[in-house]
This record gives C-alpha cells, structure tokens and sequence, in this order.
C-alpha cells in the first residue's frame, strides 16, 4: 500500500514572549499563527481516507481554540510573565513546559496533543507545522526508524 499523509491547517491567534531572548521578542507581543498537522495511519477506511478531513479539524480545532487561541502562551520558568499576565483579568494563558518559539510549539502540539486528541481513531501524527509569520515556519517530526 502506498504511503499515505494528510494534512489539515489549523489558524489560530496567540501572544508570547520569549524568556531571555535578549531582543524584540522578549516584550508581550502575538503572531497570527497556522498550524500544519500531518497525519496517516496504518489502514485506510471503508471510503479510502485516513481520518475524515472534518474530523481532524474538530479535534486539533477543539484543542487549540480551548487552549491557545487569543491565549497567551509563557514558559513555566518565567515566573515575571506568568506573574504580569495574572494580574490581568479576564486572561487566557497557557504555560509550556519550554520557551514558546515556533519550534517548540510544533514540538509540543506533535508529542503531547495529537497522541491525545487522536487516540481511538487509527490516524497518528507525523508532523506538525507552525507558521509564525507567512515567511517562517519551524516543523517537528517523528523520527523515521531505518
């Protein structure tokens, strides 16, 4: 059979800092960010298709739209962040394990949402796509074994 991906774009709003940078993306400031997420299974369904189009969506969508979207995303070691942005009410914020680059929110959506909002349907995430600016991107991906 043959080797079959998909893809599904995901666009989402979000703030960030990037702790200790040391230039303009240290300061609050947010990105209109897309989200590639590439998929492929095992087996194809009945119809032919890896996981319905619409149903990928509604699982990354759901996630992002309740975790980081118009949500600003901080690492846990940057406690002044994390302390300015409660002191804001309503807020929306979401603390990463690492620094929110591009790189690492890719890293983060691959590793630890998709094996959770995919489980049960046979589809499994091969790589994930952030879109910083429409001239930057940074991916992660799960390492082939030879």
């Amino acid at each position: 059979m043959a080797n079959i991906h998909i893809m599904r774009r995901i666009k989402f709003c979000a703030g960030h800092r990037l702790f200790q940078h040391g230039g303009p993306c240290e300061h609050f400031h947010g990105h209109n960010y897309v989200a590639e997420f590439f998929v492929t299974g095992d087996e194809m369904d009945a119809i032919g298709r890896v996981i319905d189009f619409s149903d990928l969506k509604k699982r990354t969508k759901t996630w992002i739209d309740e975790n980081w979207d118009h949500s600003f995303l901080v690492y846990e070691k940057d406690a002044n962040g994390i302390a300015a942005l409660e002191m804001v009410e309503p807020r929306r914020l979401f603390v990463l394990p690492y620094n929110p680059t591009a790189e690492n929110m890719a890293r983060y959506l691959l590793e630890e949402v998709c094996p959770r909002v995919l489980d049960g349907t046979g589809a499994r995430c091969i790589a994930v796509r952030i879109w910083e600016t429409d001239d930057a991107f940074a991916e992660a991906r799960v390492e082939e074994v030879p």
